[in-house]
This record gives C-alpha cells, sequence and structure tokens, in this order.
C-alpha cells in the first residue's frame, strides 16, 4: 500500500486527525465529571465510571471488530470506525439520561482498538520500510496532542458551554476525520492471503506474547486508575 510521495504525509495526517478525535473522547470526559453529575443528577463516582464504561468498550471491541472487519479493505474498516466514533459521540452529545450516556460511550469506544491497530498498518503501508516507525509515530502524534491540548481544550469548552458541547466538538472531529480519510488514503486491496480465525488465537499461546499482554495491563492499568481523580 504506497502512495505518491506527495500524498503520503497527508494521508499520515488523516490518520493522525483520527487519533486525535479518538484521544479526546476517551479522557476529555475527566474534566466533566462534576458538568455530567449535575445535569443527570448521579454521583461524581457514577460519573467516573463512564470512563470505566469506556475501558469495556475498547476491551470488547477490538477483538471483535477485528475480527468482524478482517475481510474488509483496510480503508473501508477505517471509514466505518471512524463512522462509529462520530456517531456514538453524537448519540453522547445528545444524551437525556445516565444510562443512554453510558451506552453511547461503550458504542463509541468499540472503534478505538481496531482503528489503532488498522490505521498503524495502513500508516506503515504508505512509506518506505525504513520509515515505518516515524509513519506511526506520526499518526500517534494525535493521541499525544489529545493528551496536551484537545482535553484540557475540552474541559474548557464544557465547563463554558456545557459539557455536551464538549461532545458535538469531538463530533465534528469526526466528521473530519471522516472526510480526510475518504480522499487522502488510498483504496488499495491487500494480497496477502487471508488466514485462518484460529490462527490468529494460535498467537495467545506463546508465554512470550501473554507476559507482553500482563505488562501492559498492569501497566496501564496504574496509570489510568488514578485518572479521575
Amino acid at each position: 500500500m504506497t502512495s505518491t510521495p506527495s500524498r503520503t504525509p497527508l494521508a499520515l495526517y488523516a490518520l493522525t486527525i483520527g487519533a486525535f478525535g479518538i484521544g479526546v473522547t476517551e479522557f476529555v470526559i475527566m474534566g466533566l465529571l462534576l458538568q455530567v453529575s449535575g445535569d443527570l443528577k448521579v454521583s461524581v463516582p457514577a460519573a467516573g465510571l463512564l470512563m470505566t464504561g469506556y475501558a469495556l468498550g475498547v476491551f470488547v471491541g477490538a477483538p471483535l471488530l477485528t475480527i468482524a472487519t478482517r475481510a474488509l479493505p483496510k480503508k473501508t474498516t477505517l471509514l466505518v470506525l471512524m463512522a462509529i466514533f462520530t456517531l456514538g459521540n453524537l448519540a453522547c452529545a445528545f444524551a437525556p439520561t445516565y444510562e443512554l450516556l453510558m451506552a453511547a460511550r461503550i458504542l463509541t469506544a468499540l472503534a478505538h482498538g481496531t482503528f489503532f491497530g488498522v490505521g498503524a498498518v495502513v500508516a506503515t503501508g504508505l512509506v518506505a520500510p525504513e520509515k515505518k516507525a516515524s509513519a506511526i509515530a506520526i499518526m500517534f502524534t494525535g493521541l499525544t496532542l489529545a493528551t496536551l491540548m484537545g482535553v484540557p481544550f475540552g474541559a474548557w469548552l464544557g465547563l463554558q458551554f456545557g459539557w455536551r458541547s464538549t461532545f458535538l466538538a469531538v463530533t465534528a472531529i469526526g466528521v473530519a476525520a471522516l472526510i480526510v480519510l475518504a480522499l487522502l488514503v488510498p483504496a488499495v486491496k491487500s494480497t496477502e492471503p487471508l488466514g485462518r480465525l484460529r490462527d490468529e488465537f494460535a498467537v495467545l499461546k506463546r508465554p512470550q506474547v501473554l507476559l507482553g499482554l500482563a505488562m501492559t495491563v498492569l501497566g496501564f492499568g496504574g496509570v489510568f486508575a488514578i485518572f479521575t481523580y
């Protein structure tokens, strides 16, 4: 999946915009807990569970959507995932109850893990072999910028105009990401044969893989456990 040199940076930045939007919607709820709590008449700890619900959606959605979309072209998969993300945030913005907001958060999160997995594959296919690491880094810059700039701005927006305005803003980011992904990411079909589904799970039998997963769970679990505080 190699694009022309002039177009490659733009395609990578399209992935970066998608990563930015996903990063904002994941973490911005931290700065909106009091507003959500007051508006939906729930306790602050209950509002904090909206982050837990998102994490649950990522946990469930990553393997399920990866399996469900494995036969689709990578560009189509990215567009489907970004559509889920956008609709989920729109549902968050208009959710009339806590329960529906939680459901919308989980829906939004379904696209999270698969987007980054497929996005990384697409990013490396856009550049020469020696630039694959840089391509992935460019895409994940969106997640970094979301943490440094997007989340604080989203929290400020929520304080000024209500928490729903923040989710409307993230919905707009999702629409923008859909447009640039559709326009800039090349539609190239994979020439590699589709492997058997059971072979995809066979890797979980390797101790090194299980150890890596355990380190990831414990490491990120320790970091994210204090986020809502």
